[in-house]
């Protein structure tokens, strides 16, 4: 199991990959609306994924922590969740603005048609695997249509936007990714998953795309009051769940001031999802966590307060 290559969100939360702890990315300057206070984005990827996926999140959603959720729009599945989330309008949901497909055997393609975007997609006619393809071959203007489109599919839907993401991180990959990343988020009034932490140098030496690029672009969500995250906690290693469920309470412990996102991927570990992933018992034990009343209680204690996107939204808009 390609366990960070596969994460969404790992290249984007600026996140490494460590085999027994969760990596909290930590802001020194996080913004003045949230000081003094410590708040708490509770993010689901992969909705629309799979029938397991989405059943999983509807619960996280309505009966544990869980306040955002993001949706794969190219998936088989995305109209399932798409029909909850017209049903549900006043919950958080995103774009998972993705180019890669990468399980082996359940593959998605595009959502534009093909000939449009034919850089996007392999002799299969299928999106890449992995982000290396996407790097080394995919068209600027291509990935801008395919991106565009899947956004326009979610709207098509009725599923009322609060956020855009992407996923395993692509958008990180390449600076005009980058680039258009931001763009597509000015454009459509929609925040991303973005951090302070893009102004560090150690994070402009572990992505290479953020290299004299991240205070611009921080500047440019500033400019247009798009929120931008104080911190990203992700924990997508092996492990049984009495250990992760420690790992992710010890990570919310250091937590600093401002808004941060968990970023967590749920799912019922059942013959669907085991057949799609290798992850199938990682993402159970996401849902077990976030469903979990003592951690509920936990955040509680240590006084983290749960928001959404559509909230953190406002607050900075309100400045």
């Amino acid at each position: 199991m390609k366990a960070c290559a596969l994460a969404l969100g790992v290249a984007l939360a600026f996140l490494g990959c460590s085999s027994d702890n969760a990596t909290v990315a930590q802001s020194s300057s996080s913004r003045p609306s949230a000081a003094k206070r410590r708040l708490l984005i509770v993010h689901a990827d992969d909705a629309g994924m799979s029938h397991s996926e989405n059943l999983a999140t509807i619960e996280a959603l309505e009966k544990g922590i869980v306040t955002s959720a993001s949706i794969l729009v190219p998936c088989p599945w995305f109209p399932e969740f798409a029909a909850y989330a017209r049903k549900h309008p006043d919950r958080d949901y995103g774009v998972h603005l993705t180019l890669t497909s990468e399980w082996e055997l359940y593959r998605w393609g595009p959502v534009a048609p093909r000939d449009q975007v034919p850089s996007l997609v392999d002799a299969q006619g299928y999106l890449y695997r992995d982000n290396g393809p996407v790097v080394a071959r995919v068209k600027l203007n291509e990935a801008e249509i395919e991106l565009r489109a899947q956004i326009e599919r979610a709207r098509q839907f009725g599923v009322p936007l609060s956020h855009l993401d992407t996923h395993m991180g692509t958008l990180l990959s390449r600076p005009d990714l980058l680039e258009l990343y931001v763009n597509l988020a000015i454009e459509y009034k929609l925040p991303i998953m973005f951090t302070r932490q893009a102004t560090d140098a150690r994070m402009e030496a572990a992505y290479p795309a953020l290299r004299g690029r991240g205070q611009q672009l921080v500047d440019a969500l500033d400019r247009h009051q798009l929120p931008v995250l104080a911190s990203v906690v992700m924990f997508y290693q092996d492990g049984d769940h009495d250990m992760r469920k420690r790992h992710y309470l010890d990570a919310f412990g250091k937590l600093p001031e401002g808004v941060s996102e968990v970023i967590v991927h749920c799912g019922v570990d059942n013959a669907e999802l085991s057949a799609i992933t290798s992850s199938a018992t990682l993402r159970d034990s996401d849902r077990r966590f976030v469903t979990d009343p003592e951690v509920r209680a936990e955040l509680d204690r240590l006084g983290i307060s749960l928001t959404t996107w559509r909230e953190f939204q406002a607050s900075t808009s309100h400045k």
